[in-house]
């Protein structure tokens, strides 16, 4: 049996395999990268904004399906907030002060802080909705923000998107260590590349000295997995306050994300074009 090439359109095999399914017919997407941690409070969303902006001042059409429906922040972030509008046709997604285009169950709902308490299947058929329901036009890089773990919905974005690559976020931390190692051998079960491991929070600058302080730890765990499956670190970002302040004033897409353009350089030349349709 020939090698999977995960394009069952193409394929004349029959499998168990999950259909992957197509985003909307006015959707043409080039590449799809999701964004996961093995844990939660790493900073993922923070993350998964300022490489959309990161690829955005590259001059690429970009957008971010928020995946994480509980814990959705990509629209406070991005200072987008109001109704979503649609038609006959779909759904349209908002798009930020920069053009990046954004889906997010807070635009869904009444009040941001209104909770969204839903079992796991009906949270995974949102995401599903989120790919195939949304015009999201003619995009370069999706970014999907995953929720922390490898449960029900990365599982979903997995199984029912055609993902081109995976960036794994992290922070110092030697329990953080053992938690990336989960995400990265789910991405390997999936048979999905691993992009390579954002280390945030790496460390903080002193004001008064510009001395380097590793508050949480000087990343020698997070090295170790790195190396252990052939890994970049693709960027090391630190606790800065000019990045916490944008985000809360909803100004993260004009922040300078200077911290991430080697991370931007390996997406701009790492990943080939395999567009959605």
């Amino acid at each position: 049996m020939s090698e999977c090439t995960h394009n069952c359109k193409t394929c004349g095999q029959k499998c168990d395999a999950p259909q992957k399914d197509d985003p909307h017919e006015l959707s043409r997407i080039k590449r799809v990268i999701a964004v996961v941690s093995g844990k939660g409070g790493v900073g993922k969303s923070s993350v998964t904004a300022m490489l959309a902006s990161a690829m955005n001042a590259k001059g690429y059409n970009c957008a971010v399906l928020d995946a994480d429906i509980t814990g959705a922040s990509i629209p406070k972030m991005y200072g987008v907030a109001g109704e979503v509008n649609g038609d006959g046709n779909g759904i349209y997604p908002p798009v930020s002060s920069t053009g990046i285009k954004i889906i997010s169950s807070n635009l869904l709902l009444e009040n941001e802080t209104d909770p969204i308490v839903w079992r796991g299947p009906v949270i995974a058929s949102m995401v599903k909705q989120f790919w195939t329901d949304v015009i999201w036009g003619d995009v370069d890089y999706m970014f999907i923000d995953c929720p922390p773990g490898t449960g029900d919905v990365p599982l979903t974005v997995f199984q029912s998107i055609k993902v081109d690559g995976i960036v794994v976020v992290a922070t110092p931390q030697e329990l953080v260590s053992m938690i990336v190692e989960k995400a990265v051998n789910m991405a390997n079960m999936m048979k999905i590349p691993v992009l390579g491991i954002v280390e945030n929070m790496s460390y903080v600058v002193c004001p008064h000295c510009d001395k380097r302080i590793n508050v949480f730890g000087d990343g020698k765990a997070v090295r170790a997995v790195s190396q252990k499956f052939g890994l970049p670190i693709i960027a090391e970002i630190p606790y800065d306050e000019k990045i916490v302040r944008a985000a809360d004033a909803g100004k993260l897409d004009a922040c300078d994300v200077g911290y991430l353009n080697s991370a931007a350089d390996i997406l701009e030349s790492g990943l080939p074009v395999s567009t959605h349709e």
